[in-house]
């Protein structure tokens, strides 16, 4: 995973219900979505500040709701997923309209572009799951780790179900002190696992109508899973999507090679990234490739 802020562990919100217990019952059937609908209602109407009991994101330290704040200031919210005949890193014409794009807007994204070359970007997907369900799996297993890290500890766990993703219903059929040993996983990243397939299984998170999701309504159904970030919603849209106009302004490392490139005194704030990544428009996720590549930290 890219270079993370100073969250060095994973965090619930207080008061979320304890989910690590054998089983979810039916009877919680309706608390879960009355929790995810006012999860997503409150993400939605918090603007500017912080909001205590809010989680942040593991790999930066800007409050959800000021980050979709950011997101929606910037005009990104109505973000559409690529056509499949140019897939997610499209070759071609498209890509090098792509590539000109960003050349010609930014001399100093040109010197990186130049510097890395396209085929040192590599295929972003490989090893990851196509689906949205194992997806987020592999997210949440990811996060706090090094890419070689987040690689072992989920093979560990597609091991324990004959190498693939557990389905929602094996997740909240296993014995979370077994899974944790058996994947390697901590506490809390089980019961984040037990929350995603809990709200998978409740319809509480409809998997089907994300493709079809503006990006900023994509956010706010992930968030509602506890465990899942504003970061880990943009990883998310950038990687497993395919939204070409993400920009991740939470994250760290984006942060930091930003404030390196352009010789910046201190780590931009979300509404400075935002101005200096505006020539990058509309392939910001193709930019932020450049500058993970660039730190050799792109997300796990």
């Amino acid at each position: 995973m890219g270079i993370r802020g100073g969250q060095g562990r994973d965090r619930r919100r207080p008061g979320d219900e304890d989910l690590s217990g054998p089983g979810v019952g039916l009877r919680r059937h309706h608390h879960v979505r009355r929790q995810a609908e006012a999860d997503r209602d409150r993400f939605r109407r918090v603007r500017g500040r912080g909001r205590a009991g809010r989680p942040r994101d593991p790999a930066g330290d800007q409050d959800p709701a000021q980050v979709l704040d950011q997101h929606r200031s910037a005009g990104r919210g109505r973000g559409t997923a690529l056509s499949a005949d140019t897939e997610l890193w499209p070759e071609g014409s498209v890509q090098a309209k792509a590539i000109a794009h960003l050349r010609a807007g930014d001399p100093v994204l040109k010197s990186l572009v130049d510097e890395i070359g396209v085929d040192g970007l590599g295929d972003p997907r490989a090893g990851r799951p196509r689906d949205h369900y194992g997806a987020l799996v592999r997210s949440i297993v990811g996060q706090q780790l090094s890419t070689k890290a987040a690689r072992s500890i989920y093979n560990r766990l597609t091991d324990r179900f004959g190498g693939r993703t557990p389905t929602p219903a094996e997740v909240l059929a296993d014995d979370p002190e077994e899974l944790k040993a058996a994947a390697g996983l901590s506490r809390a990243k089980v019961s984040f696992l037990r929350s995603l397939a809990e709200h998978v299984l409740q319809g509480s998170l409809e998997l089907d109508r994300l493709d079809e999701l503006p990006d900023e309504d994509v956010i706010a159904e992930l968030v509602a899973v506890r465990g899942l970030g504003v970061w880990s919603a943009h990883m998310f849209l950038m990687f497993h999507l395919g939204r070409p106009d993400v920009l991740p302004v939470g994250d760290l490392g984006i942060r930091r090679i930003v404030m390196r490139r352009y010789g910046l005194d201190e780590l931009p704030a979300p509404a400075e990234l935002e101005s200096i990544a505006e020539p990058w428009r509309p392939y910001r996720t193709l930019a932020c490739r450049f500058l993970w590549r660039s730190l050799d930290a792109t997300p796990a």
